[in-house]
């Protein structure tokens, strides 16, 4: 914690400093208590990007490989994303993701704030995926608002196969958060997660303005 709250008081006014990006909504994430953040996803970026505005540790997953390197390269790796608020997961392991859920409800049993990209992956092509019913089961498991975020721009600030982000403009914006408390108790677990869910994702859309898929991004499970 003392890292993150470190780097927290450095990075974040280098990075807004040197890209400006717009920020809209920003008083829609609570200061206190237990949220979901649901934001598409354009970029690696993205989990950085999210992070450093939002004025309180949001806690994203990572691949494992992060935290796992050797020698001086791999220690500032770990550094770099334990100080992003972010928490090592195997997504080779079918088993491992799944346990990532549970990781989550724990980060928000203990009023935590947590990020997801509800589309599973990044979009390769800018349009927005149809949402995988993960962040739903969050939300509906532990009775927490889910805040939507809609990303603007990230897919050109490092893109696909760069290493150095680029100066472009990038616009946050923040959604009214989202109560779903009582209002799916009489349907069933599945028909529940993928209504609220889609509710998501239509926010999610509001907020981006991108163009809709309608179907599942086909890549492998990244949330």
């Amino acid at each position: 914690m003392q890292l993150y709250s470190l780097m927290h008081a450095v990075v974040p006014p280098v990075l807004k400093a040197i890209w400006r990006p717009t920020v809209r909504g920003l008083d829609n994430v609570p200061r206190t208590g237990p949220v979901i953040l649901a934001s598409n996803h354009l970029s690696f970026a993205d989990s950085v990007v999210i992070p450093s505005i939002v004025p309180r540790r949001v806690a994203f997953l990572a691949k494992a490989d992060y935290f796992t390197g050797t020698g001086i390269k791999g220690a500032l790796s770990k550094a770099w994303f334990e100080s992003l608020g972010m928490l090592p997961v195997d997504r080779d392991d079918t088993k491992s993701a799944l346990d990532s859920l549970d990781t989550a409800l724990g980060v928000l049993a203990d009023g935590g704030a947590f990020g997801i990209y509800p589309e599973g992956t990044r979009s390769r092509d800018g349009r927005l995926y149809r949402g995988r019913t993960g962040v739903a089961h969050l939300a509906l498991t532990a009775g927490v608002p889910v805040v939507p975020v809609g990303l603007i721009g990230t897919e050109h600030l490092q893109p696909v196969g760069s290493n150095l982000p680029r100066l472009v403009k990038v616009t946050v914006s923040f959604g009214p958060p989202i109560d779903f408390a009582g209002r799916y108790d009489k349907l069933p677990t599945g028909r529940a997660r993928r209504e609220a869910t889609d509710e998501i994702i239509a926010t999610i859309r509001e907020l981006s303005g991108q163009e809709y898929a309608g179907v599942y991004n086909d890549r492998p499970l990244e949330i």
